[in-house]
């Protein structure tokens, strides 16, 4: 089960699609963080999922939200995916110890080795304001995002 609104959100310090590592605690600091776990990079409907984040990144920026994705590949993997599907915003590597940030979050499929498809946004000190998550298989309705978004 994914971590739930008002629980604490656990810390962490994880390298970008750049090889900047990025540390939870000093993100919210700065403003509220959506934390968008997804399986792998490369695949169909997580390309889908993040292309349209991308698409409607205005949306995280008018609200003041940074958004990041995560998941268990290298930050090689993600760099390359990155730059062919332009995504300007961070994408973080949870490669190892593999699947370690999701699992905190109960967002790690044990028998499969990856990310479910989760999102969590957090506030200042680690509070998570928002949680969902979909079936595997299943996209997540960008509208779940505007929602949460609209309700900090």
């Amino acid at each position: 089960m994914v971590i739930q609104v008002g629980e604490i959100a656990p810390e962490f310090t994880l390298s970008d699609q750049h090889g900047e590592e990025l540390t939870l605690s000093e993100l919210v600091a700065e403003r509220p963080v959506a934390l968008v776990f997804f399986p792998l990079a490369f695949s169909g409907i997580c390309t889908g999922e993040l292309c349209e984040l991308r698409d409607n990144i205005a949306v995280f920026a008018d609200s003041q939200v940074r958004l990041l994705g995560i998941s268990v590949d290298s930050v090689y993997a993600l760099r390359a995916w990155a730059t062919q599907e332009d995504y300007e915003f961070s994408i973080l590597s949870d490669f190892w110890p593999h699947g370690g940030v999701a699992r905190d979050y109960g967002a790690f499929v044990e028998e499969a080795g990856i990310a479910t498809r989760a999102t969590v946004i957090i506030g200042a000190g680690r509070k998570v304001l928002a949680s969902f998550e979909t079936s595997p298989g299943e996209a997540r309705d960008f509208g779940a995002y505007r929602e949460a978004i609209a309700a900090l």
